[in-house]
């Protein structure tokens, strides 16, 4: 049969039976001239009507054998830019894909980063908490127990706690627990566009740390940007119309753990990475290991700074509410962990660093209208100087 099977009832399977009488007669029967010649037309007319489908089916698959190597070739053309068709729309889509995972990183990242300040400013002031540790020890409380959920469930993987890797750790445990309970003690005090401002005293600390202990050289831009971050600090805080020298003494001392805290991990994790099991310490280890550390530290201070007989005396720990935004704050807490590790992850660490400078721009907007700050011309100039000083300070590292 051919290529195409012909439907039944059609004129090749009724013509055949007629085909060979015809062809019969035509040989066998001897006849006048006259009578041979039309039958012999017969005959050929016959055999045409019958046989042009067959003939033209043969013809077709004579040219098309005839044309055989220029139609493989053509297939292979039309193959050719088949594949690569497919493949740039393949590309395209997982360009696209990427590009989708780093903006919606970015968004995470932004958020969950300006939410964290903004929830603890709104616990610490709208609610007047006195127990900024507290507050600090249940945020690591949740991150413990996620984390550990999480890792039972297989989604994510962290090192197991050894006595050796807790006695490695556990110096840089007590500045990262240092560095917590400072953030929250200047927030008490400090409205939320203040504060980061001076965080950027913290990058001026770094690079001075960073060029003592590391041997690193900054070029000029860099020390300009930092310069005018110096500039935007002392200007802000003689404009700051909410001034409180113990909220600034506060965040002094923030900025040095946190610069002290972000000099020393770089030594301590790799002498960390020595005494693990895999000889690796992701990014959830890490978390893991600050915040479980961080709980017999918490409740020393609980107690060295008298918060018990606060939270035993104080109407908020009845509330509902209070413990859902605490609840929240801990979650909040552990998402910045992990939609930073995203976004870098997804980006690279100068886009980390440009989109955390120009995040604190929205971030002190936010912290003036919501908690309703008075400012004044002079302290919002200075403000916005020093955020700008830190978009500086982030592309001059970038080159």
């Amino acid at each position: 049969m051919t290529q195409r099977e012909l439907p039944k009832g059609s004129s090749l399977e009724f013509s055949e039976p007629n085909l060979r009488s015809n062809i019969t007669l035509g040989i066998d029967i001897e006849s006048p001239r006259g009578e041979r010649s039309l039958k012999n037309h017969q005959l050929s007319t016959s055999w045409d009507q019958v046989s042009s489908p067959v003939r033209r089916e043969l013809g077709s698959r004579s040219l098309s054998g005839m044309k055989s190597p220029s139609n493989n070739h053509e297939t292979d053309l039309e193959n050719g830019r088949l594949e690569k068709n497919t493949e740039k729309a393949i590309r395209t889509r997982k360009g696209f894909s990427l590009q989708n995972q780093a903006l919606l990183s970015g968004i995470a990242y932004c958020f969950s980063s300006c939410g964290m300040i903004l929830v603890n400013k709104y616990v610490l002031s709208s609610y007047d908490f006195n127990a900024g540790i507290s507050l600090m020890l249940y945020q690591n409380f949740v991150s413990v127990v996620v984390v550990s959920i999480l890792s039972l469930l297989g989604v994510i993987t962290t090192e197991p706690l050894t006595w050796r890797l807790i006695k490695v750790w556990l110096p840089v445990n007590f500045i990262f627990v240092g560095m917590l309970v400072t953030s929250m003690f200047s927030l008490k005090y400090i409205n939320v566009a203040m504060v980061t401002v001076l965080k950027n005293v913290t990058n001026v600390i770094t690079a001075v740390g960073e060029m003592y202990l590391f041997n690193k050289h900054h070029d000029n831009s860099v020390w300009a940007a930092l310069f005018l971050m110096i500039i935007s600090a002392i200007s802000g805080g003689f404009t700051d119309l909410s001034f409180h020298a113990i909220g600034y003494t506060w965040q002094f001392f923030n900025c040095f753990l946190t610069a002290s805290y972000s000099l020393s991990l770089r030594r301590i994790m790799d002498t960390a990475k020595q005494v693990t099991k895999s000889g690796e310490l992701n990014e959830f280890s890490m978390v893991m290991l600050n915040n479980s550390l961080s709980l017999p530290l918490g409740i020393f201070l609980v107690i060295a700074f008298n918060e018990v007989d606060y939270l035993l005396q104080t109407p908020l720990l009845r509330l509902p509410s209070f413990w859902l935004v605490m609840t929240f704050s801990g979650f909040l807490g552990l998402a910045i962990s992990f939609t930073s590790m995203w976004f870098l992850h997804q980006t690279g660490a100068t886009t980390y660093s440009l989109v955390g400078s120009l995040n604190k721009i929205p971030l002190s907007v936010a912290g003036i209208l919501l908690f309703k700050v008075p400012t004044s011309l002079e302290n919002s100039a200075s403000i916005l100087f020093g955020l700008l000083a830190g978009v500086m300070f982030a592309r001059a590292k970038m080159r």
